[in-house]
């Protein structure tokens, strides 16, 4: 039995595209939040002079990300930028002198233990290359090794368009390996899945011939049915292991891992250059040539478009990622982040959404949901604002894949009323504990208060 789910159009125009390096662009803007977590420190100022691989902003906080220059050439500005999340963070805005010159104290690092290999992986500024953008030291930096008993390495790649992880597996497999055995030395894991999906014939039929030659790697070939990449689908799928409700991976013996983050690791591991570029697949109904690049981290839409061949004509949507859980991009002149795995263009014929009509109750978005929840009633929940119901109805557990907005007939807009729920529950669980500890309090008082009554 396989976690639920939908089956999408593939459309992956760009799986047998081989990568190709973009020029310098004359200026990157390079946003310190491309990560989970708070955002780094600016380390450098205006009018400095930095390199290719240079550190210009350092993690911040237990759950951040060191930020490197993608390019070399003089700071500009320290300025702001809005963000997908809607909030302003500094950026580090660096005009290019075309010339790419590294950090001359770039070099591998010498990792000996278990705690050297995580600080250099933290001093890399890895974060989950899949999208999430979680910083991968953090998820590495397990306390008790012995939890763990087998690595997932994320290959599903299961949204439309999307390639860039595919083109990894094709064109730098061996690097995915040598992860492998970085993680089997330094975590004492000796069990691998990698997770791929059957529509990717190419990367599968290169996985495997290299998990012949290496011990413990088990290559499973799942169904192509969104959202397979889900890490709690995922987990499920290959292990057969239900994470609680508020639980992680590693509750259950496993951590996940993103191929493409997997592969930089161990590419870091013998160069020293950190995370300063990012293979992206370039598509949808307004490109003129659907592609694969390697782009600097920085670099505007913009200038990926151009670079990439052009446009059909004036985009009426832009994403970063997928169709399915990816994140609209306000202005062309937005740059590409860490954790970007594509940018789609869309004219207005693909970006104008259905009318949305009354639900019929016809139970599609509930029979679909991975997780079983009932988009319906937690919709009801959240127009009455019954936080208690939005608890029972666990909404805190839907990951946002969208499949019952996909195959709601009414296309009503339920993944956005979930996530809107989440925030509701969220307040309602906060509000719930004040009030708990308020009356513990109240109680406190009032038993201090009558023993001193008794003396």
């Amino acid at each position: 039995m396989r976690m639920g789910g939908i089956r999408v159009p593939h459309r992956k125009n760009t799986a047998r595209s081989q990568s190709v390096r973009l020029g310098v662009p004359a200026a990157v803007t390079i946003p310190m939040s491309m990560h989970i977590g708070k955002y780094a420190r600016v380390v450098v100022n205006k009018g400095d002079t930095v390199k290719v691989g240079q550190l210009i902003g350092e993690a911040d906080g237990f759950v951040s990300s060191n930020i490197h220059s993608s390019v070399s050439g003089t700071v500009r500005k320290i300025d702001e930028i809005l963000i997908s999340s809607g909030v302003k963070v500094p950026c580090v805005v660096i005009d290019s002198d075309g010339k790419q010159e590294k950090y001359e104290k770039l070099a591998p690092p010498k990792v000996k233990d278990f705690d050297s290999f995580v600080k250099s992986v933290k001093e890399s500024g890895v974060v989950g290359l899949g999208g999430a953008g979680f910083p991968s030291f953090v998820k590495l930096n397990v306390h008790d090794l012995n939890r763990i008993d087998a690595v997932i390495i994320n290959a599903a790649e299961c949204e439309p368009y999307i390639t860039s992880d595919t083109r990894t597996m094709v064109e730098k497999g061996e690097y995915v390996f040598k992860g492998i055995e970085l993680l089997r030395k330094y975590m004492g894991v000796n069990r691998f899945i990698i997770g791929i999906e059957s529509n990717k014939r190419e990367a599968v039929s290169v996985m495997k011939g290299l998990a012949d030659k290496t011990d413990g790697v088990e290559i499973h070939v799942l169904p192509s049915v969104y959202p397979q990449g889900g890490e709690k689908v995922l987990i499920y799928n290959t292990v057969h292991r239900l994470i609680p409700r508020g639980g992680l991976p590693l509750d259950v013996g496993v951590i996940v891992v993103n191929v493409t983050t997997l592969a930089f690791i161990a590419e870091y591991m013998e160069t020293g250059v950190p995370l300063v570029e990012k293979c992206i697949t370039i598509d949808g109904s307004a490109v003129k040539e659907p592609k694969n690049v390697i782009a600097p981290i920085g670099m505007s839409i913009a200038d990926v478009a151009e670079a990439a061949g052009g446009l059909k004509c004036e985009p009426a949507k832009i994403l970063y990622g997928g169709p399915m859980m990816g994140i609209a991009v306000p202005s062309m002149d937005d740059p590409i982040l860490k954790n970007t795995n594509a940018v789609i263009f869309m004219d207005k014929k693909e970006a104008t959404p259905p009318k949305i009509t009354a639900c019929i109750s016809c139970g599609a978005c509930a029979a679909h949901c991975p997780f079983r929840l009932d988009p319906r009633s937690i919709a009801r929940a959240y127009k009455l604002e019954d936080g208690a119901a939005l608890d029972r109805l666990e909404v805190d557990l839907c990951m946002e894949c969208g499949c019952c907005s996909y195959v709601c007939p009414a296309h009503r807009p339920l993944v956005q009323t979930n996530k809107l729920g989440k925030q509701m529950l969220r307040k309602y669980l906060s509000a719930r504990q004040a009030e708990k500890e308020n009356d513990f309090k109240e109680r406190s008082v009032k038993e201090r208060q009558e023993k001193e009554a008794k003396k």
